[in-house]
Parts: structure tokens; C-alpha cells; sequence
């Protein structure tokens, strides 16, 4: 497997980081029955983005530890998991074992996904491919993956938190980055980062034959903290801006 300069740098990141993400945070995100959205664990009942999973292939594109595929697994989907990091899917077979529950996991970069056309009706992305791979590569993939009336649900960092971002610390009150020519962001730990204006998304997704059917801005609930492991936005912030946006589009 030909990986790229950002497929190759994440994946040390994340052996990195999957060191530093215990067994126990793992089992935690596997154990939760109920389906939530991003670091704020906004309930799914209460964003109503998902279709009914039930007999559905779906296919998560950057699964990590897979506990995402192992909720709509429960719920009835086939579900298989990519990713490009050898640790994070031994931690996932690990869960596997340990939940018995199984279903297929892939080493492969999401942009490259060695699985025939027209193979899913759920392609999705929890923080996985959605900002960890050049748009311009992996959405014509998925696009690729998905049958005809399927759809594509991924979750990101908000456009607005990442032009308050500074290289580091806290997302500020105030714009530092400009908007005009965002794309590819490489940050100061050595992960590099895919953010797309609003504009942008929009244009990609229709270029390759999907419709965007709703955009859900998140906010931190009222009795949300800090997050303890995702401290670069506050609570704060994200109870007046949205910090995360879940895109849902369908394929015609």
C-alpha cells in the first residue's frame, strides 16, 4: 500500500495516539448504548440525521477503534471499518473480541478502498476520513462506494471553528485564518488536517453526484465541560458557535 505525505504522517500520529487512548476509553465508546454525535455526545434522537440502518451495508470510511460501526452494527447494519493505522484496528478487534461482536475490518487509506462500485447504501465518517483526508480524494471514493439513492454522513470540525483556530491553543472569539483558499492544514503535533469552506463542500459533493439533504450545526449542551481529552475548543465557545457540523447528502 502507496501512502501519501498526510496518509503517512496521521498514521504515526495516530500510532501515537492510539498508545495514549486506553483500552478502557475504548470499551467506554463501545459499551454506549445510545447513538451520539461528536465530543460534545450530542444524542442521535436528538439530531435525527441517520436513516433506519436496519439491513443496510455501511461502510465507515476512518473507523479507528470502530466503535461507530459497532453502534449501527447492533442496530442491524452490515457494517465493515477502514482505516490506515495498524494500531487503532488491533484496538478494534480488540473490542470485537471483547463485545463479541464482529464484522470486517480494513487496513487501507480512505481514498483507496479496495472494495468493488455501488457496494454500500451508508458510506459515514465520524472525525475519520472527513478531516483527515484531502476532500478532493476521498468523497469522489465514496461516491464510488455508495448505491444509487445512498448516503453520505460525515461529521467535522465546524468551518467557523477552524478559521478561529490559531496554529495553537483555544479556538478564539475573533476569525484568524482566512476563508478564501482553505483546504489543507498542517498543525503543529504533525497531523495534517482537510477543512473546505461551506461554498466549497457544496460544490464537491453536488461535481460528484451528491445532493446535500441537511447540514447540522452542534452545540455543547448546557451542562457540557471541557472535554478532557479534546481541549483545542472550550465548552464554552461551542455553546454559542457551532464547533462540529454533521453534512448528510444522498446520491442520485
Amino acid at each position: 500500500m502507496t501512502l501519501s505525505d498526510e496518509a503517512r504522517r496521521n498514521r504515526e500520529l495516530w500510532t501515537r495516539s492510539n498508545a495514549d487512548y486506553t483500552g478502557e476509553d475504548a470499551e467506554r465508546a463501545w459499551a454506549q448504548e445510545q447513538i451520539t454525535w461528536g465530543m460534545w455526545r450530542v444524542p442521535e434522537r436528538e439530531v435525527g440525521v441517520l436513516p433506519d440502518v436496519q439491513g443496510m451495508d455501511a461502510l465507515e470510511l476512518g473507523c479507528g477503534t470502530a466503535y461507530v460501526s459497532a453502534w449501527l452494527a447492533r442496530r442491524g447494519a452490515r457494517a465493515v471499518g477502514v482505516d490506515v493505522t495498524p494500531a487503532q484496528l488491533e484496538t478494534a478487534h480488540l473490542m470485537q473480541e471483547r463485545f463479541d461482536l464482529e464484522f470486517p475490518l480494513i487496513e487501507a487509506d480512505a481514498v483507496d478502498v479496495p472494495l468493488p462500485d455501488g457496494t454500500f447504501d451508508l458510506v459515514h465518517s465520524e472525525y475519520g476520513a472527513s478531516i483527515w483526508c484531502d476532500p478532493y480524494r476521498w468523497i469522489p471514493e465514496a461516491a464510488r462506494l455508495l448505491r444509487s439513492g445512498g448516503w453520505l454522513l460525515f461529521l467535522r470540525n465546524s468551518t467557523l471553528a477552524i478559521l478561529c483556530s490559531p496554529d495553537e491553543g483555544q479556538v478564539e472569539e475573533r476569525l484568524v485564518r482566512p476563508q478564501f483558499g482553505m483546504h489543507r492544514f498542517e498543525w503543529p503535533e504533525g497531523g495534517v488536517e482537510f477543512h473546505l469552506s461551506h461554498g466549497d463542500w457544496i460544490r464537491l459533493l453536488h461535481a460528484n453526484g451528491l445532493s446535500v439533504e441537511d447540514l447540522v450545526e452542534l452545540k455543547a449542551p448546557p451542562s457540557s465541560e471541557d472535554h478532557p481529552y479534546y481541549d483545542f475548543v472550550s465548552a464554552a465557545w461551542s455553546k454559542r458557535w457551532p464547533s462540529e457540523e454533521i453534512w448528510k447528502a444522498r446520491k442520485g
